[in-house]
């Protein structure tokens, strides 16, 4: 589950060479993956090996020679003069017998299987020239391809094209993902990852000690809520949900029906007088209370047993929802902040972030999308446009002192202690109206029952994806908080929990 940016994958390159296991022997051992998942895309034809001048062509001048020497017909074209090469490459290039073909797309001819092994996950600058020429003419040619460690043209760490990128059906990579495996637009370049042993043992990351993770559920096992026995309904919490006025109901109504499905004991929509009958007539087992000034939030928050709100979805921007998110952080609730209440702090972000910093330990969830990220973060997003989703979510968390979840079809989580997840769950009919209402209330459902702020938003998250897989094409979002039952026992097979 571990992720590792491309200099923590050379630091574990090095650990694991200074404890004494060649350099050459952890390249033999990657050309050999890359061999036997070539064995496996394609039994019989010929194989064109494109190689660099680094370490990645030199994993595939090792994959060359194990395939060769499994009577397989292979080429390798070579960016670079044969004898330029040096290092563990130089040495890989001696085991392949045969010549190489020059740096021209005519080369590629017309193969079951190409190789890309150009230049893995190390690019930092845009690819011109020859290898621009090369890259297009492997996307062009029709041919499979496999990719080395990543796909040539896409940058390890932010997953960015640089110019242009690799389009393969399979990619081969070494002891742990890296972030471009993970985020787009580098995972849509990636087809299927593999993620090959080649003998750095794990123990090498408690030196690197890696902040960012898969959000998969190994990650976040031990923070999720199993309910006791003994347990009751108030021992798992009470979320209150605020609702905007008459026309702006059922973001609101989505929000709640999330957090009870996610296992909050009790659920209560803060509605205003005049929405009260359109949203009693709408709700069973989710309570109503009149409520409509921030007086009479105060006053309902007093109940210390309503610990977890959600804030934004169909509350109106303004003056309003503001003073509805200082109440609830001044009574020191969990609180998933989500659209409007975001909105609603776009003229003075920092006033918000001062507010989450005199909380007392705040456990506050921030849940925009692309659109309202740079509503609150925008010298992160415009000072830097081409730092990754990932820097970016980790600056504003720092920043906001808040769990900061940027939603999209490779939502980042972060936390202001520098841990992050990525997602690579969520299907793309996930994009609906109303989803990531279901999501913020999936978060409080989880706060309300006492867990942390940032496992809460990971497992909304990949809970929010896996039930849209659940569902399926077709998806509205009212289907979200009804198919959580299904995810639920799937997560508890997994964790071998009885129910």
């Amino acid at each position: 589950m571990e992720v590792l940016t491309t200099t923590e994958m050379e630091r574990a390159d090095r650990l694991t060479i200074a404890a004494g296991t060649p350099g050459f022997a952890l390249m033999m051992s990657a050309g050999q993956a890359v061999a036997e998942a070539a064995m496996d895309l394609v039994g019989e034809g010929a194989i064109v090996v494109v190689a660099g001048r680094g370490n990645n062509g030199g994993d595939g001048f090792v994959a060359a020679a194990e395939l060769a020497a499994r009577g397989r017909e292979v080429s390798v074209i070579l960016l670079c003069e044969r004898d330029s090469l040096q290092g563990d490459a130089a040495l890989a290039a001696k085991g392949w017998k045969f010549p190489v073909l020059p740096f021209n797309p005519q080369a590629i001819g017309k193969p079951a299987l190409i190789i890309d092994a150009l230049f893995g996950a190390g690019l930092n600058r845009p690819v011109n020239g020859e290898p621009y020429e090369m890259i297009e003419a492997i996307n062009a040619n029709g041919a499979p391809v496999l990719a080395v460690d990543l796909p040539s043209g896409i940058n390890g760490t932010s997953g960015a094209v640089m110019g242009v990128a690799i389009n393969a059906v399979e990619t081969v990579t070494f002891f742990r993902r890296k972030p471009a495996h993970l985020l787009l637009p580098g995972r849509m370049h990636c087809g299927r990852v593999r993620v090959a042993d080649i003998g750095i043992q794990a123990q090498v990351l408690d030196e690197i000690r890696p902040q960012t993770f898969e959000n998969v559920p190994p990650a976040w096992q031990k923070s999720f809520p199993v309910p006791r026995i003994d347990g009751h309904k108030y021992a798992r919490g009470h979320a209150v949900v605020v609702s905007g006025d008459i026309v702006s109901t059922g973001a609101a109504r989505l929000s709640a029906r999330g957090a009870l499905r996610a296992g909050a004991g009790l659920v209560t929509l803060a509605s205003p007088r005049e929405a009260l009958v359109v949203n009693a007539a709408a709700l069973t087992a989710v309570m109503v209370r009149a409520v409509d000034t921030v007086v009479e939030f105060a006053e309902l928050l007093n109940d210390r047993r309503f610990n977890a709100c959600v804030i934004g979805p169909g509350a109106g921007v303004g003056g309003r929802t503001r003073d509805l998110v200082h109440t609830a952080l001044s009574a020191k609730r969990s609180l998933v902040l989500d659209a409007d209440a975001l909105t609603s702090f776009a003229e003075a972000p920092d006033r918000l972030f001062e507010a989450i910093k005199q909380s007392d330990d705040p456990q506050v969830v921030l849940t925009p999308h692309e659109g309202e990220f740079p509503r609150l973060f925008s010298d992160s997003s415009n000072k830097h446009p081409n730092r990754s989703k990932l820097e970016r979510v980790r600056d504003a968390a720092q920043r906001s002192l808040a769990v900061v979840l940027l939603k999209g079809p490779d939502t980042v989580v972060a936390s202001p202690d520098g841990r992050a997840t990525i997602a690579a769950n969520a299907p793309p009919w996930l994009a609906t109206a109303g989803a990531g209402d279901v999501l913020a209330g999936i978060i409080a459902g989880l706060l309300a029952q006492g867990v942390a702020a940032f496992e809460a938003a990971c497992i909304g998250v990949w809970m929010h994806g896996e039930a849209a897989r659940e569902a399926g094409p077709g998806l509205i979002a009212e289907d979200l908080p009804e198919v959580l039952p299904a995810v639920f026992r799937r997560l508890y097979d997994e964790f071998g929990i009885e129910y």
